[in-house]
C-alpha cells in the first residue's frame, strides 16, 4: 500500500526502471536501489548508536537533544540515500502541481529537518524507502514469465524432404506452411501441425491442461510446447512459429498485464487532498488572525508551525508500511507468497473466484481409482498382471499401475515376448500364458468385450476416467480405471470460500466434458466449463470481471498463464505449478494448499482494517491538537511529543500482523 503500488508502473518511474532494463542492464540499474536503501538504513543505526552513547537510549528513541554533529551528519546522510529514488518523483509532482505521497513525504522530510526532528526524518526517509524497495521486486514479473513461456518451445525443427529420404534440422522460426516436421519420442513438438504419418500419445498439458495424454492419429491437432511421449510421428505444419498457440500464450500474458491497471491504495486517495489541504490551513492560521485581527505575526506563524509539525503523515505511512511488510512476513510464514503491498488489498474485495482443474483441484497426475475384476479374478491378480505387463512402457498411465502395485506390496511377474501394438496396448506371456493390457477402443478390435464391461467402461469413462483392460486369449480378466484425484479437501475449501464471501466459485478446464462434471460434483462447485483453450479461459474470466469486478483466478499450468494475468488478483499453485503460471500470477501458493485461500481473504480484510483503525486514529489525534493550535493552546513540543507518540502506537499495532494464527 505504499506509493510504488502505483508510481511503479508509472512512465518515468524509478521503480520499474530497475527492472524494466532487464538481465542486460548494468549493476547499477539493477541493484542501485537495494544499495541506497541498504546505506540508509545502515547510516540511520550509525546516527542511532552516537545519538545514544551522547544523550542516553530513551532520549536518543524520543528523538531529543541532538546536537551532536556526528549523528546529525549520519541522520542527514540517511535521508539523503534513501530518499535517491523518492526525490525525482516527489519533483515531478510538484511540476505538475499534482501533490501525491512522494510530495507529502519529501515535505514532511524537509519539515522535520528544519525543526531538529533529524532522528524522525531518517526514519520515515528509510521505511519508506525500503517498502518501495519490496514493491520494486514485484513489478519484473511480466518479462519472466514470458521468458518462462519461451522456454517450452523447441529452438528447432526436424523437417522432412523427398519423401523422408531428406532429413535436416533448421529453426523453428524458418519453417514455412505445409512443410513436414518428425518428432520423436520424447521431443517437444516445435509448431501446431496435423499428425500425417504414426501414431503417439502427447501430453498437451501445458496448452490444454489435460490431466492424461492424449492419443494422436493421422488427422489429428498437435500443438506446439507439448511433449511426444511415445511413438515417432510426422505432421504438416499448419501454423508458423510467430502464429502457434504457444505464441498466442504469450501475446496473451503481455496484452492482460498491459490492460491492467494499478490499483489505487485507499491512503493514496486520501494523500490527493490532504496534502493541499494541510498546507493552506497552516497558511491560513499564520495569516488570517494578523491580518484580519491584528494579532501578533510571531505567535500565529509559531501556530502554523504547530499545525504543520502535527500534520506530518508519518503516522499513516509509517504504519501503512509496516502493516504491509509484516502482513507479507505473516503470509510468508503459512506458505503465501504475496508480491507486493498492492496484492494484499484486492482479496478483501473478491466476489468471485475461477479455478483450473487440474494440478489445482486434482493432484495433477494419473492415478489408479478402481480395480474391477470379472471372470472369477481377483483385483490383486489384476493389479499384479497389469503392472507386470505395463512395467516397461513410459506411459503416465502404465506408470500409474505400476506405482500403485508397488504401494500396495504387489509382487510383479516376469514377462516373456513383450510386444508393444503402438497406439492400442501391449501383449506378453505371463506364467506360459498370452495376457494383454489395452484401451477401451482395443476391446472393440479383439472383439472379446460383453456388454456388462461395456457398460462398466461407459460409467468409468462418463466419471471422467482412462480405462485400462486386462484379459488373456479367453475372456477380460478386469478392468482399471484411471484418473487425476480430486484432492481430499476440495469440497471444504469451496465451502469456505463461500463463507469468505465469495459469490461465485467457476471450474475453468481443457479437460473433457465428463471429466469436468466428475471434478465439479466431487468438489461441491455449480458452474464449470470444460474443453477450454487458453484464449476461451481469458474470455471467461473477463465476463466474470465484468460482472464482478474483484474475480480471482488460481491455477498451476503454462495455460493458465493468460487467465491469471486477466484476473483482478492471480493465485499460483507455487510447489507443483509451471514458471510461467508462478511468474505471472500475483500470489503463489508455495505449498499448494488450497485451504490457503480463505485464510488469504481474511488476511486481507484484516490487513485493511488494520490500516485504516492507523489512519483514523492518526488523524484523530491530529485533528485534537490543530484545534488546540487553532485557539493557541498547543506548543511545538506538544506536537512533537503528539506525532511521535501516535507514530509508535500505530507501529506496535500493526505489527500484530505479525501472527499468522490470528486469521485461521
Amino acid at each position: 500500500m505504499s506509493d510504488s503500488d502505483t508510481t511503479a508502473q508509472q512512465p518515468g518511474c524509478s521503480c520499474s526502471k530497475d527492472v524494466c532494463a532487464g538481465e542486460t542492464a548494468g549493476f547499477w540499474m539493477r541493484r542501485g536501489r537495494e544499495i541506497m536503501c541498504a546505506a540508509g538504513g545502515l547510516f540511520l543505526l550509525i546516527g542511532f548508536i552516537f545519538h545514544t552513547v551522547r544523550a542516553g537510549f530513551i532520549n536518543a528513541l524520543a528523538g531529543e537533544e541532538i546536537s551532536g554533529q556526528i549523528e546529525i551528519a549520519a541522520y542527514l546522510v540517511a535521508v539523503a540515500v534513501s530518499w535517491w529514488y523518492v526525490a525525482p518523483n516527489a519533483y515531478r509532482s510538484l511540476r505538475r502541481m499534482q501533490a501525491d505521497i512522494n510530495l507529502l513525504m519529501t515535505i514532511a522530510v524537509i519539515g522535520a529537518i528544519a525543526i531538529g526532528e533529524f532522528l524522525e526524518a531518517a526514519t520515515v526517509s528509510f521505511l519508506y524507502a525500503l517498502s518501495l524497495l519490496m514493491e520494486s521486486w514485484s513489478v519484473g514479473r511480466a518479462r519472466k514469465a514470458i521468458g518462462a513461456l519461451l522456454d517450452l518451445k523447441p529452438p528447432s525443427a526436424r523437417i522432412v524432404a523427398d519423401e523422408g529420404s531428406d532429413i535436416r534440422e533448421i529453426p523453428a522460426e524458418q519453417v514455412a506452411l505445409q512443410a513436414t516436421v518428425q518428432v520423436r519420442p520424447g521431443e517437444k513438438i516445435p509448431l501446431d501441425g496435423i499428425v500425417t504419418k504414426g501414431t503417439t500419445s502427447i501430453d498437451q498439458s501445458p496448452i490444454t491442461g489435460e490431466s492424461v495424454p492424449v492419443s494422436k492419429k493421422a488427422g489429428d491437432q498437435v500443438y506446439a510446447g507439448t511433449i511426444n511421449n511415445e511413438g515417432a510421428f510426422e505432421f504438416l505444419v499448419t501454423r508458423t512459429a510467430y502464429d502457434t498457440a504457444l505464441a498466442r500464450i504469450i501475446r496473451m500474458v503481455e496484452e492482460a498485464q498491459s490492460r491492467r491497471a494499478p490499483v489505487e491504495q485507499w491512503i493514496q486517495k486520501f494523500a490527493r487532498f490532504y496534502t493541499p489541504l494541510m498546507l493552506l490551513g497552516a497558511v491560513l492560521v499564520a495569516t488570517v488572525p494578523p491580518l484580519l485581527f491584528s494579532a501578533s505575526w510571531n505567535i500565529w506563524i509559531y501556530n502554523a508551525l504547530v499545525m504543520l509539525v502535527i500534520s506530518c503523515p508519518c503516522a499513516m505511512l509509517v504504519s501503512t508500511s509496516v502493516s504491509v511488510m509484516a502482513a507479507l512476513t505473516s503470509a510468508a510464514r503459512v506458505g503465501v507468497l504475496i508480491k507486493g503491498g498492492i496484492y494484499l488489498e484486492i482479496p478483501a474485495h473478491l466476489r468471485a473466484l475461477a479455478i483450473d482443474k487440474t494440478g489445482t483441484l486434482t493432484h495433477g497426475r494419473p492415478e489408479v481409482i478402481t480395480v474391477e475384476p470379472f471372470n472369477d479374478h481377483t483385483p490383486e491378480e489384476i493389479l499384479t498382471r497389469a503392472a507386470s505387463l505395463e512395467a516397461l512402457s513410459e506411459h503416465p498411465l502404465a506408470q500409474a499401475v505400476v506405482r500403485t502395485a508397488r504401494d500396495a506390496g504387489v509382487s510383479l511377474e516376469p514377462v516373456d515376448d513383450f510386444r508393444i501394438i503402438r497406439g492400442k496396448g501391449a501383449e506378453a506371456i505371463l506364467d506360459g500364458r498370452l495376457f494383454w493390457i489395452g484401451s477401451h477402443r482395443f476391446l472393440h478390435e479383439r472383439a472379446v468385450e460383453e456388454e456388462a464391461f461395456h457398460l462398466k467402461a461407459l460409467d468409468f469413462e462418463a466419471a471422467g476416467q482412462s480405462v485400462v483392460a486386462v484379459g488373456n486369449d479367453n475372456h477380460i480378466c478386469g478392468l482399471i480405471s484411471i484418473g487425476d484425484r480430486v484432492r481430499e479437501n476440495s469440497a471444504e475449501i469451496v465451502a469456505g470460500l463461500r463463507e469468505s464471501g465469495i459469490d461465485k466459485v467457476v471450474m475453468l478446464t481443457g479437460d473433457n466434458e465428463g471429466t469436468a462434471r466428475a471434478v465439479a460434483g466431487a468438489s461441491g462447485i455449480d458452474e464449470y466449463q470444460a474443453e477450454l483453450l487458453p484464449e476461451d479461459k481469458v474470455a471467461a474470466v473477463r465476463k466474470l470481471v465484468e460482472r464482478y469486478r474483484a474475480v480471482a483466478m488460481v491455477g498451476d499450468g503454462v495455460n493458465d498463464a493468460p487467465a491469471l494475468a486477466a484476473a483482478t488478483i492471480g493465485i499460483a499453485m507455487g510447489a507443483a505449478g509451471a514458471d510461467a503460471a508462478i511468474e505471472t500470477a500475483d500470489v503463489a501458493l508455495m505449498s499448494d494448499d488450497l485451504t490457503r485461500l480463505p485464510w488469504l481473504i481474511h488476511h486481507s480484510r484484516r490487513t485493511l482494517r488494520m490500516v485504516k483503525e492507523n489512519v483514523l486514529f492518526a488523524l484523530g489525534v491530529k485533528a485534537l491538537f490543530m484545534t488546540l493550535a487553532f485557539f493557541n493552546l498547543a506548543t511545538l513540543w506538544m506536537a512533537i511529543f503528539a506525532d511521535m507518540g501516535v507514530t509508535l502506537l500505530v507501529v506496535f499495532n500493526s505489527l500484530r500482523l505479525l501472527n499468522p494464527k490470528l486469521n485461521s
